[in-house]
């Protein structure tokens, strides 16, 4: 099932949460969410567009496998999710096949659904907060319309195509290159 997506930056979170109320978005869960990302021992996922990760979530693990990407406009991509029982066995598992921890993401998610879109409203550590829209199906140009049309209504622009772990790890870099400039 191809998972079609569009993130945004967000100032104003709680604008956003009046927006979907006031247009009968029904709020599903408010989660923290721990991602714990995968490099392949053989080929960079940075290069080959694609990701490994285990998400744990109040008392539940999956283990995800995200596709590259496959249109310039979205996060469109190929999605494998697989419910796990045992978080630390999955990883222990992954390290023995020379998989090595290459970041995490802790975020706090308000999920909305509204017609046939998921709203995800992510107050992401360290990086801020951000509206991620979703729609999940076979049908790309659909999802796309309907993806940007919500996007419209919220007053939302801009798409951050990065991963929060790309995001992440642009961050720190930046970060390191600072505290090294000021040394000179």
């Amino acid at each position: 099932m191809l998972e079609i997506e569009v993130k945004s930056y967000c100032d104003d979170i709680a604008l956003v949460k009046c927006q979907l109320e006031s247009m009968g978005a029904l709020r599903l869960d408010t989660t923290k969410q721990i991602d714990i990302y995968f490099s392949h021992p053989c080929r960079r996922f940075a290069v080959t567009d694609e990701a490994l990760r285990i998400r744990k979530e109040e008392g539940h693990c999956t283990l995800v496998y995200k596709g590259p990407k496959i249109d310039l406009e979205t996060k469109t991509r190929d999605e494998i999710e697989v419910e796990v029982s045992d978080c630390e066995q999955i990883a222990s598992i992954l390290k023995k096949l020379g998989f090595d921890i290459a970041g995490k993401v802790v975020k706090e998610r308000t999920v909305y659904r509204i017609g046939s879109l998921v709203v995800c409203l992510d107050e992401v550590e360290d990086l801020g907060s951000f509206v991620e829209i979703e729609y999940a199906g076979e049908d790309l140009e659909k999802g796309k319309r309907e993806i940007l049309s919500m996007m419209r209504e919220l007053h939302l622009s801009g798409n951050e195509r990065r991963s929060y772990l790309e995001l992440l790890l642009i961050k720190k870099s930046r970060e390191m290159e600072d505290r090294s400039n000021e040394n000179k």
